[in-house]
């Protein structure tokens, strides 16, 4: 979930199933070319598009951080899946583009952390003078001769034993996954989808919200009470989709000192501390359904790390309407407030469900956790005090 600051080439009811079995490998690529309803049709038939809407989802909400990513491989159908048996409410891609011009799920552009790319002497030459890969330098059919593996494996060793299970999963993809899921299990799969540097990749003629825009169509995603969020870091690309679809969507929101890429490139002097601002939030509520702030915007850090006073973001953003995801809760000790931390190891879990009830307790009415069982039992404890 965090934003890349300067994208450019040299930064290229609340338990659902929680408890489920663990499945091991049981996810399959599915066979891209599968023949569908015709776009024009605006997916009349499909399964995505006649839900409650975004207000019927559990509240707190638990949005699967690129699935069940403490556990899995981030965005790989493994995970995806993993997130769901969890229980998750809402399962997150990150959209970036292929040369030719398919959007694929990967956290950022630069495919070197997170396949096995370095293995492949084939793409030896594809290399920057950084030595990293980048999708927009390959096309679909390159990307997936590659397999996915952890990002971290440092911290997370044990998701490791799934490095090489699984493919790179085009948004098409995914989305015809969300709809066998959806009926094998009965019920709407809700996604949570970002556009990753818009501004970018616009620039070289691979723009993400035309794209976005037609798949969504075409699998009956387009509408108000569609079960998906639409999110970006750059207020012009949900601008932008706002023009395109009705699907609910999210500004994200990064450091308070922080300026969104499309500001900087367009000359736009605010920061995000100008948009928690109940102006700042006004301006957003006329396009958006919603934000996605750092934690730290929720409950700000002393210089200790340790959590201090909340903002009155939440209350400031429910007073223009706006639902709030904040991002990222994770269980390791390295990213927790530090006065929730136990133990020297920065990769040994801490006290995961007290930092949780500090920022559930602040009424966001969900959050980003790459723990989905662990953030749906904190969730279960807050409601049931009630």
């Amino acid at each position: 979930m965090t934003q890349g600051a300067q994208p450019s080439p040299a930064r290229r009811t609340v338990l659902g199933a929680a408890g489920a079995a663990a499945v091991l490998g049981a996810t399959t690529v599915l066979p891209a070319g599968t023949a569908h309803a015709d776009e024009a049709r605006g997916g009349e038939n499909r399964g995505g598009g006649h839900g409650r809407g975004y207000r019927s989802l559990p509240v707190p909400t638990v949005i699967a951080h690129r699935g069940a990513s403490g556990y899995r491989p981030e965005h790989t159908l493994g995970s995806y899946r993993h997130a769901l048996d969890l229980g998750a409410h809402v399962i997150e891609q990150d959209l970036v583009p292929t040369r030719d011009g398919h959007l694929v799920c990967r956290h950022e552009n630069d495919i070197t952390g997170t396949t096995d790319v370095a293995d492949h002497p084939e793409f030896a030459s594809r290399k920057t003078t950084k030595s990293v890969w980048f999708t927009e330098d390959f096309t679909l059919a390159e990307l997936k001769t590659l397999r996915a593996k952890e990002r971290i494996p440092g911290t997370r060793q044990e998701n490791t034993l799934y490095d090489g299970r699984w493919t790179i999963p085009t948004f098409e993809e995914v989305l015809r996954w969300a709809e066998e899921e959806g009926r094998r299990r009965g019920r709407e799969i809700w996604l949570h989808v970002e556009t990753k540097h818009p501004t970018y990749f616009r620039g070289l003629g691979l723009g993400l919200e035309e794209r976005l825009a037609r798949l969504l169509r075409r699998y009956g995603r387009h509408r108000a009470h569609s079960p998906v969020f639409l999110q970006s870091f750059e207020p012009s690309s949900i601008q932008r989709l706002a023009k395109l679809v009705d699907s609910p969507r999210v500004v994200l929101l990064s450091g308070a000192g922080s300026r969104p890429w499309d500001f900087v490139q367009a000359g736009d002097p605010r920061t995000v501390a100008d948009l928690v601002t109940p102006a700042g939030l006004r301006w957003i509520a006329s396009y958006a359904q919603g934000i996605g702030p750092t934690l730290d915007l929720v409950i700000p850090k002393d210089a200790g790390g340790r959590l201090g006073t909340p903002t009155a973001l939440v209350r400031d953003a429910h007073a223009e309407g706006l639902i709030l995801h904040p991002y990222t809760h994770r269980n390791e000790n390295a990213f927790l407030p530090a006065d929730f931390r136990r133990g020297t190891d920065p990769n040994a879990y801490g006290d995961s469900f007290g930092a949780l009830k500090r920022y559930l307790e602040t009424g966001i009415d969900g959050i980003f956790s790459d723990n989905t069982d662990t953030a749906l039992l904190a969730a279960a404890d807050f409601t049931a005090r009630d």
